[in-house]
């Protein structure tokens, strides 16, 4: 497999960061891969000279789901396009809320899909067409209980946006557990629902009422930096902290000095001076002139696990079979390796925004 034709098809198939505004992980234009990349080797649909895929053989790459503010009857359109288009595999969905509408539709129809980004433990644990490159809420969210109870933190208040229930109801309560687990609380749940004209100034206050040692905001990065401008108003000198979804390069690019100490994150290592991460992150800053976030990492690497198991796939074999049987996978960081259920394990790394730069603190 050629690196450079494999850097350019994962940036086309599910870069969520750059195009509009609110760049969080699931918000925008997703494309699919028709199963008939099966029968032709990678040299073959893909254009050595300029890594580009040849039409004759990816039939298409169909954008499969809108903002996060267009209505689940758009999304649930958008599943029954994918059937009737007979589509085999799909790169996607990358919000918990859009896997909820758009998964059992395209399940029952035998349709493969690998998410990147997803979480949520409804997706935990069952033999159906979903695999998931990334954690669930319950890892992360223990992992930040034991970061900020070791930090001092003993009484949580917690900010969570509704508009992604699915995901941060989830990492809520796998939050709570984790602190009451340890001996501290959440001092306080505010739910709000994400919009321009939300009252995030509100929201703080009522955390604060709480009388809490520490803010964690389960958000997408807009609403974050919104929330730690209100907190740098209200309460200074209070710690804050952002959940995973936030983490991307929008954050710092909107929060500014208000983001700065927030603990976060990532799922992949900022840091990493290895050749084929430093290959990948080039080829994107050349791109679309913005370093890669998370979600153009993970989504590199579910582009690997497809590509690879559609290069192996044996003729009749159905997706899902080639995918469990082309495993381990090589990912940009760290090796890919489902269980029976199409679960795997992910290593993350906690930052702090300092000087404007994500930096680890392990």
């Amino acid at each position: 497999m050629v690196k450079a034709q494999l850097i350019d098809l994962a940036l086309r198939l599910g870069n969520s960061d750059h195009r509009q505004k609110d760049r969080d992980s699931g918000a925008h234009g997703r494309c699919t891969v028709h199963a008939d990349l099966a029968a032709h080797d990678l040299d073959d649909f893909l254009d050595d000279a300029h890594a580009q895929p040849r039409p004759r053989n990816v039939t298409r790459c169909i954008g499969t789901v809108k903002a996060l503010k267009d209505p689940l009857q758009l999304l649930w359109r958008h599943a029954h396009e994918l059937v009737t288009a007979k589509v085999e595999a799909v790169e996607g969905p990358f919000t918990s809320r859009m896997a909820a509408v758009i998964v059992p539709i395209t399940g029952q129809a035998g349709i493969f899909q690998i998410s990147p980004t997803i979480t949520a433990m409804e997706f935990l644990g069952k033999d159906d067409n979903l695999y998931r490159i990334n954690r669930t809420t319950r890892d992360n969210a223990g992992d930040y209980a034991k970061v900020m109870h070791s930090r001092g933190q003993k009484r949580i208040a917690v900010a969570y946006d509704l508009r992604n229930r699915s995901f941060t109801q989830s990492w809520l309560d796998e939050f709570r557990t984790a602190v009451e687990g340890l001996g501290a609380s959440v001092a306080a749940e505010v739910s709000y629902e994400s919009s321009k004209d939300a009252d995030f100034e509100g929201v703080v206050t009522k955390m604060l009422q709480s009388k809490p040692d520490g803010l964690l905001f389960i958000s997408g990065a807009l609403d974050v930096a919104r929330l730690a401008q209100a907190a740098r108003k209200l309460a200074p000198r209070l710690p804050i902290a952002a959940s995973e979804w936030a983490a991307t390069e929008q954050l710092i690019d909107l929060g500014g000095e208000v983001v700065e100490g927030l603990l976060i994150v990532q799922n992949y290592d900022r840091d990493d001076a290895s050749p084929r991460f430093k290959e990948f992150s080039d080829a994107y800053f050349k791109r679309f002139q913005r370093n890669p976030g998370y979600s153009s990492v993970s989504t590199y690497d579910a582009a690997t696990v497809v590509l690879t198991a559609l290069k192996n796939r044996k003729p009749g074999e159905p997706v899902k079979a080639a995918v469990a049987r082309s495993g381990p996978y090589q990912g940009l960081q760290q090796e890919i390796v489902f269980d029976s259920n199409g679960d795997t394990i992910r290593k993350v790394y906690f930052t702090e925004i300092r000087e404007g730069r994500y930096r680890r603190i392990d």
